[in-house]
């Protein structure tokens, strides 16, 4: 059938599928009617769904995958194994390297977009921004709790273009289970590491959704879960290089405390038009290992820890809490459908004070504990609208219009006071007087065409205007295409302009990071470095082609080259704005009285050009009717800036297989392999231009992991198996880029009751 002929039947079937279905269900229970309403959703997301299947760089994790592997704590565990994403720490310099963050394609995790049912998650910007571009945060992708999710979509590359800022890399969407679906789920997971000094994991939670009658529907669901810190000695205190051996102690991975709750109303005012209205609130806090941002070791020079400094071992120093309200409309019409929201999101990052700059940052007083907090509000609006239309061709036009408010009190970090003599604030009383608040707005427009060329080729070109109230606007072109050769084979591509705005941080002139000479170009001295309101935005100009193939035997095969070439990105001063030189008490050994040192004062700045390119690609077989193995793997051929190093600490290659036998109805194994490549550290610092000390690779490595998911009857499943199962385990130096610990093998288990 032409599919004209499908547009067209499904502008005027579905309201009446929809209708019948209602009046089937007064001869039905109320469960039965609330399910067969559940068509609806898969309508209004048409020019969405159209989108995803075009664009090359596009993957799903299922229900069933995250079953079949349960991660630990964070999905980020299961999304690292999609094609063209990696975990890196909170930047190239692999500060804070426990810390692991998705990474799509090699742009870093602040240029990878998190969204919950399509709605932006931006907690992790109310966490400082250093000189070195990085976060001392976890991310964004622990929000939801893994037995709450009915899918991970991930999309790379040019099909992320049209979210806008902060989709450079790429957009990660966790889908929630729907409040229609009835079910009453209760889950407890473990994960016990062999290795005592390793933390392990206890989570609980309870799902519960289901209809109401025949109009309303509601889903609830609670979380637990606490996994424990490293223990100290795990990582050396003694570290040996080509320099001799220094103590710097390089904290384990820290443990994280997650608690979740959330509740959503799903009502159906007639068969066209549903409401969601939703409510969260999720607190995550850390148990603190030793790590801070700038892995300072507080301690002798005999590698004696100071007892202070250990005391703080295993407790909360630091949590964000997340507060969410947001209300959710989906549309149907003559004319097309619709999907519209606008959401409040509240972030509390409260800590204990840290240094605030020079080589010790992020450190913590252990001695003199206050607790600090930064809030930051942020509304989200948005308005989609899908028309199937006929214009020479048939078409599905995508209309849509956001707005981001954010706004933001910190109190904490634009408290350092200037040298005098630099031209701004030179005393503790200036710096108090400086505003702790600092807020921007977002516009954006696009319009999207799905233009369907023959039943043979798709064009989907689309056009994004957005407007910042700090650096004034910005046009994002793309254009995907799409063309089926044949039955089997098919040919994908896409080019766009993507886009990232200057944090909150990077913009605000009253943010001062001070540093005591180790982050100050080419090592002129201390350094100030502020805010600058005059910041561009990034700029990415993202390509893609691949070849897919797939048939009806369930083979399925695709290759993809990528190509990003990154411009005006944001970082340190490289320019000098002003100098004084002060005479200031020596602090090193052997000094006596003052020296003379020249403070300067720099800005954040758009800084030169840098490049991304490699090639994805996977591999689906139907071994037999029962076993299927899947591959995929990612070759970063290119990834350095200005200076021709690495963007992140990503491999060189990363390869993922595995084997799924579902061995009887009720019994399945799997069987996992990763193959992580060489990565490389940086030659040259991020600030100072000066070559790195230290540059050791991390070496080529090798995961296994070992799962059997079994249905004992209707109600339980039990899930168990071994991570790591030959004891691959890697520690952390914080030399190069050992920057993060690969934990050894262990044991999990888990049982689900669904009643």
């Amino acid at each position: 059938m032409a599919r004209h002929h499908r547009l067209a039947e499904a502008r005027i079937f579905v309201p009446c599928l929809i209708a019948a279905a209602i009046q089937a269900a007064h001869a039905q229970d109320s469960s039965a009617t609330v399910e067969d309403i559940q068509t609806l959703p898969e309508v209004e997301v048409v020019a969405a769904s159209e989108q995803v299947k075009q664009a090359p760089g596009v993957s799903t994790v299922t229900t069933e995958d995250i079953e079949r592997t349960p991660v630990t704590n964070d999905i980020s565990e299961i999304v690292r194994r999609q094609p063209g994403v990696n975990l890196t720490g909170n930047s190239s310099t692999g500060a804070r390297g426990n810390n692991r963050q998705i990474d799509i394609r090699g742009m870093g995790p602040e240029n990878t977009l998190i969204l919950i049912d399509g709605k932006p998650v931006l907690s992790r910007n109310s966490v400082r921004m250093s000189t070195q571009g990085e976060r001392d945060t976890r991310g964004d992708s622990n929000w939801v709790p893994p037995e709450a999710i009915e899918s991970i979509e991930v999309l790379r590359g040019p099909a992320a273009a049209r979210y806008g800022s902060g989709a450079a890399g790429g957009v990660v969407n966790i889908r929630t289970k729907a409040a229609t679906r009835k079910a009453f789920t209760v889950s407890a997971y473990t994960n016990v590491p062999e290795n005592s000094k390793e933390g392990d994991t206890r989570r609980i939670n309870v799902l519960a959704s289901g209809p109401v009658n025949e109009a309303l529907s509601y889903r609830l669901y609670g979380n637990f879960n606490v996994t424990d810190h490293d223990k100290f000695g795990l990582n050396p205190v003694e570290v040996t290089t080509d320099r001799g051996t220094n103590y710097n102690y390089s904290g384990g991975r820290e443990g994280v405390q997650n608690r979740d709750l959330s509740a959503r109303l799903s009502y159906r005012l007639n068969p066209d038009h549903r409401f969601d209205l939703d409510a969260g609130w999720s607190r995550q806090g850390n148990k603190f290992a030793g790590d801070t941002q700038n892995n300072f070791f507080d301690g002798d020079t005999e590698g004696n820890p100071d007892p202070n400094f250990m005391s703080l071992f295993g407790k909360e120093t630091n949590r964000v809490t997340r507060t969410t309200a947001a209300l959710t409309h989906f549309g149907n019409y003559r004319f097309g459908t619709s999907e519209s929201y606008i959401q409040y999101e509240r972030s509390d990052n409260r800590r204990y004070a840290e240094s605030l700059g020079g080589g010790y940052e992020g450190a913590i007083e252990a001695d003199d504990l206050r607790w600090t907090r930064i809030r930051l509000n942020n509304i989200n609006a948005k308005s989609e609208f899908n028309i199937p239309l006929t214009l020479g061709y048939e078409q599905v036009l995508t209309l849509g219009a956001e707005v981001r408010r954010e706004s933001m009190t910190d109190p904490v970090s634009i408290t350092n006071s200037l040298t005098p003599g630099l031209g701004i604030g030179t005393t503790p009383e200036d710096a108090a007087n400086r505003s702790n608040k600092s807020d921007a707005t977002l516009i954006g427009i696009y319009v999207e065409d799905n233009i369907y060329v023959g039943d043979a080729v798709v064009l989907t070109p689309g056009l994004r205007f957005d407007h910042h109230s700090e650096f004034g606007t910005n046009w994002s072109p793309s254009l995907n295409a799409a063309w089926q050769l044949d039955g089997q084979f098919s040919l994908k591509g896409g080019i766009a302009r993507a886009y990232k705005a200057p944090n909150l941080y990077q913009l605000n002139p009253n943010y001062v990071y001070q540093s005591g000479g180790r982050g100050c170009w080419n090592l002129v001295g201390p350094c100030s470095i502020m805010g600058n309101p005059d910041l561009d935005p990034e700029i990415s100009l993202n390509k893609e082609i691949g070849l897919s193939f797939e048939n009806d035997t369930g083979w399925v095969a695709g290759i993809t080259y990528f190509h990003n070439r990154f411009r005006n990105r944001i970082g340190s001063g490289r320019q000098i704005l002003n100098s004084v030189d002060v005479e200031t008490p020596c602090w090193w050994a052997g000094c006596a009285g003052s020296s003379i040192s020249t403070n300067v004062l720099q800005q954040w700045e758009n800084s030169g050009p840098a490049t991304v390119a490699g090639v994805e690609g996977n591999l689906t077989v139907p071994v037999a009717r029962t076993l299927e193995w899947s591959s995929n793997f990612t070759y970063m051929s290119k990834s350095e800036d200005d200076r021709g190093q690495p963007l992140s600490l990503v491999p060189e290659y990363t390869i993922n297989s595995w084997l799924n036998w579902q061995t009887t109805s009720r019994l399945a194994v799997n069987l996992g392999l990763t193959h992580y490549g060489r990565i490389d550290a940086r030659a040259i610092n991020l600030t100072t231009n000066e070559p790195e000390l230290v540059t050791d690779a991390r070496s080529a490595y090798t995961l296994v992991n070992l799962g059997l998911n079994y249905q004992i009857n209707k109600t339980f499943r039990v899930n168990g198996g071994v991570k790591n199962l030959f004891d691959k385990q890697l520690l952390r130096t914080s030399q190069g880029a050992n920057t993060f610990n690969e934990p050894g093998r262990s044991y999990h288990l888990s049982l689900t009751a669904a009643f």
